[in-house]
């Protein structure tokens, strides 16, 4: 069932991609990198869940599809991490107190500490109280209402096109994400987000052999197909193997994520870049940045954009909110002309696809879950031009589709592989392929081994090679962010498969190593190595 309006002249289907890298760091107290997931569900999931949430509370109908990567999902579900999160907040709150505090006399600012104080408590209480730290059963109780569509994503975000070399790795990567899919959401993927949004022909045969069902490209990937589509990029495409593709829709998405061109950079919207971790005397602000005393981000930004300059104006939430539903009714109206002028040039309801990062609603664009609020309800209340849907309902609805293969492709600079592969990190590739190629003999050679021991290192070794293969440190050496990790993480996966795989050739397993590299890099309890042999089921 769509979201309800049976004369609806277009429909639109909002993705929002939740992925961040495996980090988990058993071995230090305080890992600086393990931030990125503390920071984007104080920011990003804890307040997607609750807008869906009120949602739900007020009988608001909406649609939203989301992949949930397995290397989020593990993290989510990680016991070490949760604990580490409750203290991430519960510092937070103490901090948020503080400011409360020492901002008596500022007016402006004090009302901020206290929005965030309010916000951080929220966060606690939604994570510990109502979930018992495990979020990830909300988005599935979304999901089991009819509300939230689920997909998943390679296993650990692989970027295919530059796997394509070792289809067995491809394969491994799509059959391991739908296992740990089914296991926490109890249901198997009926779509996935490619990492990356990266497509080449053929990795649809691979997808329909996993009972994937669809999949997202960006624009080019439907315009320069095999054959010139009927509908352009609203409509899916089918792939020969039966496998959807739905295409991005490059208007809608533009206006949400381009700070430049799009609402985020509203000036009235709050400045990412001004944080009170690098602002405030260093003896206040040092309990809580890291314990090197490296500054970093706490979340309490006091600043809005303003404009180019570097004198800001004091962020005020409550022309944010303004700013926030004024920029909802905009979007609608435009998807409601949009769809007014496409139902004219097709002989059904289009589809338009907005595809997006999720972290970029609350952590990178503040209001963004607040946009998504008020869009949701705009929809719901003010209009009977759009209905919301699912790439699911849409196939439901429209079962037949144009036959055509889908160009080589990807969401990244430029459409293809450019961001993965260049001069910063084109140095990796050589040491994936072969390890690779050494994880498709060992799976071979010992598909049959029954020794727990040696079962164990073959199942760790697969494990450290999905880790290597993950297209984030690809993308952080292109995009000189946390470079020294992501070349770190790179080198340290492939040498421990190296080691794993002579270990294994003769039989000489190490099994203090194993079991320190079990307790380090944990994900996938359930991994099978032999998914890696050739005609494996």
């Amino acid at each position: 069932m769509l979201a309800g309006k049976d004369h609806a002249k277009g429909l639109l289907c909002l993705v929002l991609h939740a992925h961040l890298p495996f980090v988990r760091h058993p071995e230090h107290e305080d890992f600086l990198e393990e931030d990125w997931l503390y920071e984007a569900i104080t920011e990003t999931y804890l307040p997607l869940l609750n807008m869906m949430n009120g949602l739900m509370r007020d009988e608001v109908d909406f649609r939203l599809t989301m992949s949930i990567t397995p290397p989020l999902a593990a993290m989510l579900t990680d016991d070490l991490l949760c604990d580490r999160y409750v203290c991430h907040i519960g510092k937070l709150i103490e901090l948020a107190e503080k400011e409360v505090e020492r901002t008596r006399f500022l007016p402006e600012f004090q009302a901020l500490a206290r929005m965030y104080l309010r916000k951080f408590n929220e966060c606690r209480n939604t994570f510990v109280d109502q979930y018992g730290r495990k979020i990830l059963t909300g988005f599935r109780q979304l999901q089991d209402a009819g509300k939230l569509e689920i997909v998943t994503c390679g296993a650990t975000h692989g970027f295919m096109p530059l796997m394509q070399v070792v289809p067995n790795a491809v394969r491994a990567q799509i059959a391991m994400a739908r296992r740990t899919h089914e296991h926490i959401f109890g249901r198997s993927p009926a779509g996935i987000w490619n990492g990356e949004c990266g497509y080449y022909p053929g990795l649809d045969d691979i997808l329909a052999r996993e009972n994937i069902r669809f999949f997202f490209v960006d624009t080019h990937g439907i315009l320069h197909a095999s054959k010139r589509p009927m509908f352009g990029v609203f409509a899916p495409l089918y792939c020969p193997s039966g496998v959807a593709a739905f295409g991005r829709d490059l208007e809608s998405s533009k206006s949400v994520w381009s700070a430049e061109e799009g609402y985020p950079g509203d000036y009235n919207y709050r400045e990412f870049y001004r944080d009170i971790g690098f602002d405030l005397d260093y003896d206040y602000i040092s309990p809580y940045i890291h314990e090197s005393g490296l500054r970093i981000n706490t979340g309490i930004k006091y600043y809005r954009i303003t404009g180019r300059t570097n004198q800001k104006a004091p962020y005020n939430e409550r022309r944010a909110l303004e700013m926030s539903a004024s920029h909802a009714g905009n979007f609608m109206f435009n998807r409601e002309k949009q769809v007014e002028h496409l139902a004219t040039l097709m002989n059904r309801q289009p589809i338009i696809i907005s595809p997006y990062d999720a972290e970029l609603f609350g952590h990178w664009w503040y209001e963004g879950p607040d946009f998504l609020n008020f869009l949701f309800r705009m929809i719901h209340h003010d209009q009977s031009t759009l209905d919301l849907c699912t790439p699911s309902e849409y196939l439901e609805k429209y079962p037949k589709n144009q036959v055509a293969v889908p160009s080589f492709s990807s969401w990244g600079h430029k459409g293809y592989c450019e961001v993965w592969l260049e001069g910063s990190n084109d140095w990796v590739y050589r040491h994936l392929v072969k390890a690779a190629e050494r994880m498709v003999e060992l799976a071979n050679t010992f598909r049959s081994n029954t020794d727990p021991l040696h079962e164990r290192a073959l199942n760790q070794a697969a494990r450290e090679l999905l880790l290597a293969q993950s297209s984030d440190w690809a993308f952080i050496m292109k995009t000189r962010t946390m470079v020294e990790y992501a070349i770190k993480r790179t080198k340290e996966h492939i040498v421990r498969f190296s080691e794993l795989y002579h270990m294994n050739k003769s039989n000489a397993i190490n099994e203090n190593y194993l079991r320190d590299l079990e307790w380090r890099d944990n994900i996938f309890p359930d991994i099978d190595f032999r998914l890696y042999a050739d005609n494996a089921d």
